[in-house]
């Protein structure tokens, strides 16, 4: 073997996965099925929206001409001559003490300036429909409860720019733009690789000796959390060429590979030998904990990243390196989880000078002021705590230890990346 690459920071290596990973080129996909994505064009409306000028809420269109300039010479009576529900116009005039009974959406009747909504109008005769008398006790202002045409977008004008974030009601905003379709970056196809003779499937109950699949599923859920499409592909056991095999066959037909165990230096932990002898090793392990060991490299111009067997640290490896880059490689601007400081309730005394993630939740006291508190139980092999936390507290390098009541940076894990906090 070639000389082992040395421990790196973990911005060194968030910055070596995303400088060997690229964006995925453009598809066009059905509307529906772009949240979430990111534009890879710029898209235009086909019309104005709204093409028309309509009432805001259910009421009266009247003219202010039939208002007094002076509110001592209210009310006003005006005589009920149409209705307009949604869908419907009306293409006669509005003369004089005369108004309109309006639905919310229906087009505006071209006499009209304002539309007064029913709560504040009284009926004087009838039932406020076409024939009765109604009276109003106050003066609208110009064009009040109106949405004017052309308020939300021009014909031919940009609604969506290529790098933005298409969001669900960005789809409702296309759709009514007339965009049937929408050009975004592909979702990379990640595969997941579980290594370990011990495995088996979270279908079968493990033997003496033997334990469930369970990082392959959580690795790869996390892939799908990231926006990416996953295959887990079948348990590789702690064999050198079965696993060669199986990562040379994975790179031919996936853009990422992603195995988890067998990434330290034990008797039976192939990954780092396996992606020198198919490619390129660029690192081995990251100054952190959990996750010390992470391997990455390129094999057949395809990233290969070598989690832990201990959930915690592969858990750590994906969310902190992994998930950046999937996010790069579809388009997205903001690649990591909201970073906010807090106020630690337990100190903590340091012997490895490792910076350090500790599993935590963070919450408001009393007085407003976030505070974290890191779970009790910060084994690596523990998922569990991980399901319960809401954030990673993180504990700086070095040995100066952290007191309770001190500020530390706090990775928040149920907040989008796009969240400002």
């Amino acid at each position: 073997m070639t000389e082992i690459p040395r421990m790196i920071s973990l911005e060194e290596a968030q910055e070596l996965v995303l400088s060997h990973t690229t964006r995925m080129p453009a598809e066009t996909v059905p509307l529906i099925e772009a949240s979430g994505r990111v534009a890879a064009e710029d898209i235009t409306s086909d019309m104005d929206v709204s093409p028309f000028a309509h009432a805001a809420m259910d009421g009266f269109a009247v003219r202010l001409a039939d208002f007094p300039s002076n509110e001592a010479d209210l009310p006003v009576e005006l005589d009920v001559i149409a209705e307009v529900p949604a869908g419907a116009t009306y293409e006669g005039s509005i003369e004089a003490g005369q108004c309109v009974r309006i639905m919310t959406g229906a087009a505006l009747p071209a006499d009209a300036d304002a539309v007064v909504k029913y709560e504040i109008v009284e009926n004087v005769t009838g039932d406020g429909k076409t024939g009765s008398r109604v009276r109003f006790a106050s003066v609208p202002a110009a064009r009040a409860n109106i949405r004017e045409a052309g308020e939300e977008a021009k014909e031919g004008e940009v609604v969506v720019r290529a790098g933005e974030i298409i969001n669900p009601a960005g789809i409702g905003f296309l759709a009514g733009c007339g965009a049937l379709e929408a050009s975004v970056y592909r979702r990379p196809r990640i595969a997941v690789i579980p290594i370990g003779s011990e495995l088996v499937e979270p279908s079968e109950k493990p033997g003496p000796g033997h334990i469930r699949n369970s990082n392959g599923y959580a690795m790869a859920a996390c892939a799908h959390a990231a926006g990416a499409a996953c295959d887990m592909l079948p348990i590789v056991p702690d064999d050198e060429d079965a696993l060669a095999s199986a990562v040379k066959e994975a790179c031919k037909t996936h853009d990422f590979v992603v195995t988890t165990g067998g990434a330290s230096n034990g008797d039976f932990d192939f990954i780092k030998p396996v992606v020198e002898r198919l490619g390129t090793l660029y690192m081995t392990t990251v100054n952190m904990r959990p996750g010390k060991a992470q391997t990455f490299g390129i094999v057949d111009d395809t990233p290969v990243f070598g989690l832990p067997g201990n959930p915690a640290a592969a858990y750590m490896g994906f969310s902190l390196i992994i998930r950046p880059a999937l996010r790069a490689m579809q388009g997205y601007s903001a690649l990591e989880h909201p970073h906010v400081q807090a106020r630690i309730t337990r100190g903590k005394k340091k012997k490895d000078p490792r910076r350090i993630f500790e599993r935590a939740t963070i919450a408001r006291n009393e007085e407003g002021a976030l505070e974290v508190a890191p779970a009790k139980n910060q084994s690596s092999g523990l998922f569990g705590v991980i399901q319960r936390s809401n954030c990673i507290a993180v504990i700086p390098e070095g040995l100066d230890p952290v007191s309770e009541g001190d500020l530390v940076e706090c990775i928040l894990l149920d907040v989008p990346e796009e969240a400002i906090v």
